[in-house]
């Protein structure tokens, strides 16, 4: 019988002589209990390593080093009750005994039990200790949990780190969460060792410098946006301001003066009048402070001035502003979808159509407004698009795909660089949601009606702010202009008198003469 023509035969026989790998199973049954690792074969030259705690932490950690290729003992006061929540090639055995075992421990216990650990000092004379643990509250003062740990064990090498990684992310890997992993300890010996153990693990090691550093590393996983809170403030202020802006125009106004009764306008009608003015002024306030910083530049005649702190905190929020504008500009397009869904606006219509029935109109077309609304929703929809190509470009997975000319035509530039010249995208998106607040507002800001309690329309408010910036972008745009303000930023100083010019094509060096210096 040729075997080569029964391919059936030929699997079978593939399957028997080579088992599929992949089909087993990553992790197995300890009998009806615990899972564990399969394939982990311990590496002879790794150093064994020693976890002291048995909590959540400390199962998750010995899995991920079981799958590293580690040997792991772990050490528990009472190891009889949880060997059975470990894999199979962990060893579960006193305290005592996994000091004496390990080469390099893990504590996994809560820093307040850190001083139960004293009896073991003589087991972990010389040795690293890898303190995890975190503080239950922001500590700006210290001593830090590791630099306390140090205290109590002076003879052993304490490394700060795995604070920030959680019992999740170690069971789902590396790919599933942060990959990073901050360290910092005294001993540079010690350090580099669980270096190594990072990048076994999957994890990308983050040098932090010294144990002094610990106390920074500790405070990481309990800030809570720190970076969102001037941004979220300034949205949430916005929002209050122009919502009571448009209340008393649109539904006060027409009561007190007419006895209109507009008080269903409240929950969609304003808020879609507002969610857009908060956007605009936000896209806004993405690229003011550059053009603040390009004329401090020009002002001062030195890139190298620091600037107020008042303005490297606004320009370190970029980011956080334009992802709240977006968000604002999102929820106006789907509040507007919405709008002919409500029942006052259907019966708006219906009211409408029997009126010019009744007043046999025969032609009710308005070219102006008929281009006005379809050059309104077009240009909008643009600038949305525009704003959705911005958020998604401020992802880290997105731009670390990108190279740095790209990433400055579509983003505004590091605040270090402050170069407004460049950003074309964003500057496109901001120019677009101009245009369309414009040809919302039309005609209506000369119309005197529209001012009701002598109160301004609504978007002429909003457009002051992005055409200052635009008219800046221009302003700065001009060669004498843009011509000094390139100089500065390659390093040139009034100050000093340095000759500079700008480089030509095909040149390098873009200085004359420095000999007067």
């Amino acid at each position: 019988m040729n075997l080569t023509h029964d391919p059936v035969c030929c699997l079978q026989i593939c399957k028997r002589i080579m088992p599929d790998d992949m089909s087993r199973p990553l992790i197995r049954e300890r009998g009806e209990g615990a899972r564990h690792l399969e394939d982990s074969v311990a590496d002879p030259s790794a150093p064994v390593i020693g976890i002291l705690g048995t909590g959540d932490f400390s199962r998750s950690l010995a899995r991920r080093l079981v799958a590293s290729g580690y040997q792991v003992v772990v050490g528990s006061r009472t190891p009889k009750i949880f060997v059975a929540l470990f894999p199979e090639e962990v060893e579960v055995t006193t305290q005592l005994e996994a000091a004496n075992k390990a080469d390099l421990c893990f504590i996994a216990v809560y820093p307040e039990h850190h001083s139960t650990l004293v009896e073991l000092k003589p087991a972990l004379a010389g040795k690293t200790l890898v303190d995890v643990s975190n503080s239950l509250r922001i500590n700006q003062n210290g001593p830090s949990n590791a630099e306390l740990l140090a205290d109590y064990f002076p003879e052993s090498s304490v490394v700060k780190g795995f604070n920030t990684i959680s019992a999740w992310m170690l069971q789902m890997g590396p790919r599933d969460g942060g990959r990073q992993v901050f360290l910092c300890s005294n001993s540079q010996k010690a350090k580099n060792t669980v270096k190594a153990i990072c990048h076994r693990m999957g994890f990308i090691p983050i040098d932090m410098g010294l144990l002094s550093s610990s106390l920074e590393i500790e405070n990481l996983p309990l800030y809570l946006f720190p970076s969102w809170r001037l941004p979220l403030l300034c949205t949430l202020f916005l929002f209050i301001f122009f919502y009571l802006y448009n209340f008393f125009r649109d539904v006060l106004q027409p009561y007190v003066m007419e006895g209109k009764k507009a008080f269903y306008k409240m929950p969609i009608e304003v808020v879609n009048v507002t969610l857009p003015s908060v956007a605009l002024v936000m896209l806004a306030l993405v690229y003011l402070p550059g053009v603040f910083a390009a004329i401090l530049q020009l002002w001062s005649g030195t890139k190298y001035n620091r600037f107020p702190n008042w303005l490297d905190r606004w320009l370190t929020s970029r980011k956080q502003l334009g992802l709240c504008s977006f968000l604002c500009a999102v929820l106006h397009a789907v509040y507007s979808l919405c709008l002919p869904l409500r029942k006052s606006a259907r019966f708006k219509l219906v009211n409408m159509a029997y009126k010019q029935v009744k007043a046999a109109v025969d032609d009710s077309w308005e070219d102006e407004e008929v281009w006005r609304m379809e050059l309104y929703l077009s240009v909008g929809i643009m600038a949305l698009g525009l704003l959705c190509l911005l958020a998604v470009t401020s992802l880290p997975s997105v731009a670390n795909t990108i190279n740095w000319r790209e990433f400055s035509f579509i983003q505004p530039l590091n605040f270090c660089l402050f170069d407004v010249l460049q950003s074309t995208l964003g500057y496109c998106a901001l120019f677009m949601a101009t245009a369309h607040t414009l040809l919302y507002g039309w005609n209506r800001a000369f119309d005197l009606r529209q001012y009701r309690f002598n109160m301004p329309p609504t978007f002429v408010l909003v457009l002051v702010l992005p055409f200052l910036v635009l008219l800046s972008r221009l302003a700065l745009c001009v060669p004498c202009a843009a011509g000094r303000l390139r100089k500065v930023r390659r390093g040139w100083e009034r100050s000093r008198h340095i000759r500079f010019t700008l480089p030509a094509e095909g040149c390098h060096n873009g200085l004359e003469d420095v000999s007067d210096v």
